[in-house]
């Protein structure tokens, strides 16, 4: 019963509140303004993300109140995702420095880390493995790592929407398929109100997610995955599997860039997606396609690591083999002609 009511009230709360934000936006001219950098040809609304970020908090509490979360995850998520969505709802509105961003984000993983107890036992070719502090380090700069690609992700109409869905419905049928139903909440509790979102923001999209939507995600997914670890070790590379069309295309984007020489933290549109949406003439393809590799191939990936017990590691790299391919065949990172 939970469960629905739950999907129910995340959606129609998330879709209003989408609404909201459009009319103010438009009223206030918060608008995404076209340019050679740009995915998309017409000013756009931007900053419906906040939708999201609200409907996923304000819920929290209510389910630490009926006992479906404990009070430590509600700390963990509730402070540090406020904390990253009002650094980017800034960014948003007002260009922040970098490393004024890094900071807010730095601080955010940490928080998340102290309230998780820290890194969990990572299960590596089938032993378990207690990295201690160097591993809580690791986990800090994976935080922030995910944070960041999913603002990078998030250049094309519906894809970061569908990607968080995705992720989180499969990693809820694992801990469902596992009898975990208490822990499918959360992951059930933000696909909703992506949900809600992805309504207005499907090609072609009426407003955008905006640093505050995009960032509060990418820091959530990569919570529950650590959070999962904790359930059952295996479920951690679970996770990893799930979200590695983000990994890859943003990695490999990252690396080549890096390899020419150029600064990194500048815009650019030369990932994988990117291009294909070019190659295409249209999001909506990139964006199904994404949901299909989601589907089709990394779940079930999951899936046997989670329920049939195979090798994590080995299964990860198993399932991104072809999503490297995919970067390489549609030149992540190579130079843009603008």
């Amino acid at each position: 019963m939970y469960i629905w009511i739950t999907i129910f009230l995340g959606i129609i709360t998330s879709f209003l509140l989408t609404w909201l934000l459009r009319r103010y936006a438009l009223a206030k001219s918060v608008m995404d303004i076209p340019n050679a950098r740009s995915s998309h040809s017409i000013p756009t609304p931007r900053g419906g993300g906040g939708a999201i970020v609200i409907s996923f908090l304000a819920a929290l509490p209510i389910f630490y109140s009926v006992s479906l979360i404990k009070f430590s995850d509600m700390c963990a998520l509730l402070i540090a995702g406020l904390g990253v969505a009002v650094v980017g709802f800034l960014d948003d509105h007002k260009h922040i420095a970098a490393r004024w961003r890094l900071i807010g984000h730095l601080l955010g993983a940490i928080w998340i880390l102290f309230w998780f107890n820290g890194l969990h036992p990572l299960k590596i070719l089938g032993v378990e493995v207690n990295l201690s502090w160097i591993g809580n380090m690791l986990a800090v700069v994976y935080l922030i790592w995910m944070l960041n690609l999913y603002n990078f992700m998030d250049g094309i109409d519906g894809l970061a929407s569908v990607e968080a869905i995705t992720v989180c419905i499969g990693g809820a049928i694992l801990y469902l398929c596992l009898g975990k139903s208490d822990a499918a909440m959360l992951p059930i509790l933000l696909a909703s109100t992506v949900v809600g979102f992805l309504l207005w923001n499907f090609p072609p999209a009426k407003i955008f997610m905006g640093d505050a939507g995009s960032g509060f995600l990418g820091l959530m997914l990569a919570a529950f995955s650590l959070q999962a670890g904790w359930v059952a070790p295996e479920l951690f590379w679970s996770w990893i599997i799930l979200l590695g069309v983000f990994v890859v295309d943003a990695t490999v984007t990252l690396l080549h860039r890096l390899m020419r020489g150029e600064k990194v933290y500048e815009a650019h549109r030369s990932h994988a997606y990117q291009f294909a949406a070019r190659h295409y003439g249209a999001h909506k393809p990139v964006t199904l396609a994404v949901l299909a590799i989601n589907c089709l191939w990394l779940f079930p990936c999951a899936f046997i690591v989670a329920v049939f017990k195979f090798d994590g590691l080995v299964t990860t790299v198993i399932a991104y083999t072809p999503l490297v391919f995919f970067a390489i065949k549609f030149k992540a990172g190579a130079k843009e002609n603008i």
